[in-house]
């Protein structure tokens, strides 16, 4: 898709099998939005061609596509019920008007949401809200749902419970499901598979563990998770392994680009997960890490299920951010304090510069 000069979305090609839910997931201006108006028939493609069910559409307004949407602003009808929501689609649709009623109880009760068919939309919570959005997204049977978004103005602990609402419902109709969202979290808990774009470009499509394991490149580790990000120089490899120099001493990491191990010499960048630096008051209590190093918390944030350190490494200025998720089974280290950290090859994720 050009607007301009400028390429809202470039070479994106995949595919989706019928019943899977694909998130795609990326930072505001990736194009995911644009990609999704593309599918729903808001904008049409400069090139290429968008195909569902076997059906090319690019040609086909929105509403000649099976396609229900549910947008971040629900556009719920306020002087409506809930149920008389859920059944405009299908009055536009020419739904035999005796079948109505029991096909609206029937998606009413699929949200649970039948006891609230008489209230209206005002009378409703947030989460209410979405849901009747779901309902009305769902009651005509679309091959497609797109959802754009429409959890993002929800508090944490709705936002949640919604999204696995979201799941609950896509397993048990079976619908194909196209979510875009920037909350990563969002992305892992509900997908089967999952999209990560940048600048117009799809950068990887993999499963939830598989784009949080092993992501295809830098800007995915960084973009999923919180990654701690090692530059140096290539000093030597062997296979997949690969040891690159970095403030003055050796780091050992895994190679996770496509492309072969870079000569000594190249620049390299090592992606190195919170999660997976072991914490201890000594080196003797980091086990068999082939990695250690020792540093000063700079900063100590408590979070209940963990802590989270910022310690700066002794050896280099590099700064690195640690979870914590155990902080129960031992101390809780003390701004000021040095500590042990330590990591395995298979943790720094190796990627060209």
């Amino acid at each position: 898709m050009v607007f301009g000069n400028s390429h809202a979305v470039k070479n994106a090609s995949f595919e989706l099998d019928e019943g899977r839910f694909l998130t795609i997931l990326g930072p505001s201006g990736s194009g995911k939005t644009t990609l999704l108006r593309m599918i729903a028939g808001f904008q049409r493609p400069s090139a290429g061609e968008i195909v569902i069910n076997g059906t090319p559409v690019s040609a086909a307004p929105p509403h000649k596509r099976s396609i229900g949407m549910v947008f971040q602003k629900l556009a719920l009808f306020p002087h409506m019920t809930a149920a008389e929501n859920v059944a405009f689609p299908l009055k536009m649709r020419r739904f035999d008007a005796q079948t109505i009623p029991e096909r609206v109880q029937r998606y009413l009760d699929l949200v649970q949401l039948g006891p609230y068919a008489d209230r209206r939309i005002h009378q409703l919570s947030g989460g209410q809200q979405q849901r009747v959005a779901i309902a009305r997204a769902l009651v005509f049977e679309p091959d497609l749902l797109l959802l754009d978004e429409p959890l993002a103005a929800l508090d944490r602990k709705l936002r949640e419970e919604m999204q696995l609402e979201f799941r609950r419902i896509q397993r048990e109709l079976g619908v194909t499901t196209i979510n875009v969202t920037h909350d990563q979290r969002e992305a892992l808990v509900v997908s089967d598979e999952v999209i990560v774009m940048d600048k117009g470009e799809i950068q990887q499509m993999a499963p939830p563990s598989a784009t949080y394991r092993n992501p295809a490149n830098a800007f995915v580790a960084g973009f999923i998770g919180v990654t701690n990000f090692i530059s140096g120089t290539v000093v030597s490899s062997a296979g997949s392994e690969v040891a690159f120099r970095s403030g003055g001493e050796t780091i050992a990491g895994t190679w996770r680009a496509k492309d072969a191990v870079p000569a000594a010499g190249s620049a390299v960048t090592g992606a190195l997960r919170a999660e997976q630096i072991r914490l201890a008051a000594s080196e003797a209590g980091l086990g068999n890490c082939q990695t250690t190093r020792t540093g000063t918390v700079r900063d100590a944030i408590f979070e209940g299920e963990r802590t989270v350190y910022d310690i700066a490494l002794a050896s280099s200025s590099t700064r690195l951010r640690v979870f914590d998720h155990d902080p129960g089974a031992h101390k809780q280290f003390a701004i000021g304090e040095t500590v042990a950290m330590g990591w395995n090859a298979q943790d720094v994720l190796t990627y060209p510069n």
